[in-house]
């Protein structure tokens, strides 16, 4: 099925290729399908809730725990929507070479400068072409599930659109496909849209308290099995010798 859809929208996307924030939109419609129908064949339980505001523009964001994210997202997230990210994706078979043919945006995390520019074109390409984007904030997939530090770049983004940040918080997704594994777990998945934060008022000096913010949030909204470890939890027997 991935193989056929693919296809498809690679001949798409290589007809449009002197057009290519119509790639973007095509490359939305072809996640709308493609994620959509690969859920109903995976056929998990799945609880969708807030979707009412996922139909704006805005950055979304979401945690990243399984491969499972990229699909839900690329679903539920709407039309002239641009994704950002690392620039090794384009060894994912099948989605990596779309991603890049459908002109999604690759940054170079190994090139902090390098980052910093790809941060800047990325505002600029949303604000021009009156685009949304996707992120996700922790910068990579957590192997046990549970929350990751965040990255700024998002809030660097919103600072430089004053787009609002809407949070997109996934459950279960690592207990259905886990790391390292290419079995589908019949495990039930929920998404929630959280109302959007405005950003319209936010100012540079206070970049790491947006962020701490943020990641707060999500900790509020994700079951305990999902929020990171505190260092006590870390480290009991530390903490009992300082008790």
């Amino acid at each position: 099925m991935m193989m056929f859809t693919t296809f498809i929208w690679a001949l798409i996307m290589l007809v449009l290729l002197p057009w290519p924030y119509e790639r973007i939109r095509q490359g939305n419609v072809y996640g709308h399908v493609t994620g959509r129908l690969l859920m109903w064949i995976l056929g998990n339980p799945i609880k969708i809730e807030g979707t009412e505001f996922s139909n704006k523009r805005a950055i979304y964001i979401s945690n990243h725990a399984s491969p499972l994210d990229f699909f839900l997202v690329m679903w539920l997230i709407p039309t002239g929507t641009v994704g950002i990210a690392k620039k090794e994706i384009i060894w994912y078979p099948l989605i990596g070479q779309l991603y890049v043919l459908a002109n999604h945006l690759r940054i170079d995390r190994s090139n902090p400068s390098s980052a910093i520019q790809s941060i800047k074109e990325t505002a600029r390409a949303i604000v021009k072409n009156n685009l949304s984007l996707i992120i996700f904030p922790e910068g990579t997939r957590s192997g046990t599930g549970r929350l990751l530090p965040f990255k700024k770049g998002f809030v660097h983004i919103a600072l430089q659109t004053g787009l609002p940040i809407v949070p997109i918080v996934m459950k279960g997704t690592h207990l259905a496909w886990k790391k390292s594994s290419l079995r589908i777990r019949p495990a039930p998945l929920a998404v929630r849209f959280l109302s959007p934060i405005r950003t319209d008022n936010w100012t540079a000096d206070r970049v790491d308290e947006y962020v701490k913010m943020v990641h707060d949030l999500y900790v509020e909204n994700l079951p305990k099995s999902q929020r990171p470890l505190l260092m006590e939890e870390l480290s009991p027997a530390r903490t009992q010798n300082q008790s």
